[in-house]
Order: structure tokens, then C-alpha cells, then sequence
């Protein structure tokens, strides 16, 4: 993969996400390398505080009585935090944050990992569906809903990660 290329890959064996791989779930993973080393804390803060994250944050707080603000996503990034708008941590690891959208139907999962060369960060953007199991067949079912979002779905996460890329690069040139 090239540096700001985002890519579907295979979920890293170690990550809090693959508890939901299976052939019952919905699990999908999309990845991108920075040309140079970004901490997970950063990643995840930039992730949040995107122009276009802070739309869902928007509908989020509008809609659904979930708002939140950039410092609540510091304190999400830092591991202070618990909780964050409509999501709860249910997992973390020095490089990865697992969240729980607050009724445990989705997860979204971001992971930074330094590539062999110590040159370049990993950044990792993943989500899951927890499917509900449908009451006349008792076999899970993914719902028209999701099906027809799908398509959505994909752009949106390759969106989201390059957003969250962009900012961090951004960041770390402002820096130098």
C-alpha cells in the first residue's frame, strides 16, 4: 500500500475488533500509512474532530440527544473518557479503541500501529454490526436497512479515514 492510498484489508489478527469476525457478523477494515509516526491518541483525535465527523457529531447531538465537542474527543483520545456522544469504550489497547454505539448494535474501531520501517503509521478504521437474529426464522439477518446503506457505508469509512489522515498530516506539519 502507498503512502495515502486507502485500502480493504484482511482485520489485523490482534485486533480488539475481530471478536466480531465471524460468519454471522458484519465486520469490514480499511487502512492507510502516513509518511511518518502519529500516536494513536493523535489519531484518534483527529478522527473525531474531522469537518466531516463533526457533521454526524452535529446530527448526533441534534437528532438524537447524543452531542459532544472536540475536547470531549481529547478526553476520548487520552483515556479519560468512557463514553463519547452515542458511543462507550468497550475495549482498549495502548493502540487501538474499540467503541459500542449506546443501544450494541455497531462498533467502530480505530487502530495506529508503526510500520517495521519506524518511518510510517498504520492508521486502521473498522467497524462491525452485531446482527439482530430475526424472531420467525431465528437466523441472524442483516435488514434491508443496512443492505441498502451499504454502498454508503464503504465511502463514508474511506472518507472518514482519509479526513482523519489529511488532519493528522496537517498537524504534524504545523508542528515542524
Amino acid at each position: 500500500m502507498r503512502s495515502g492510498s486507502i485500502e480493504k484489508v484482511p482485520l489485523p489478527d490482534d485486533a480488539l475488533l475481530s471478536r466480531y469476525r465471524s460468519a454471522d457478523e458484519f465486520t469490514d477494515c480499511y487502512s492507510t500509512r502516513i509518511p511518518f509516526i502519529a500516536t494513536h491518541s493523535a489519531f484518534v483525535y483527529s478522527f473525531y474532530t474531522t469537518w466531516l465527523f463533526k457533521i454526524e457529531r452535529a446530527l448526533l447531538g441534534l437528532v438524537a440527544g447524543y452531542p459532544s465537542t472536540d475536547d470531549d474527543a481529547e478526553e476520548l483520545a487520552n483515556g479519560a473518557a468512557e463514553n463519547f456522544s452515542a458511543w462507550r469504550v468497550e475495549a482498549r489497547a495502548k493502540d487501538q479503541l474499540l467503541l459500542s454505539d449506546v443501544r450494541g448494535r455497531t462498533r467502530s474501531w480505530l487502530m495506529a500501529e508503526h510500520s517495521a520501517s519506524g518511518l510510517e503509521t498504520i492508521l486502521y478504521f473498522g467497524s462491525a454490526v452485531v446482527l439482530p437474529e430475526d424472531p420467525r426464522t431465528g437466523k441472524k439477518s442483516m435488514g434491508w436497512v443496512f443492505r441498502a446503506l451499504g454502498g454508503f457505508h464503504k465511502l463514508y469509512s474511506v472518507l472518514l479515514l482519509r479526513s482523519a489522515a489529511r488532519k493528522l498530516s496537517r498537524c504534524a506539519a504545523s508542528d515542524e
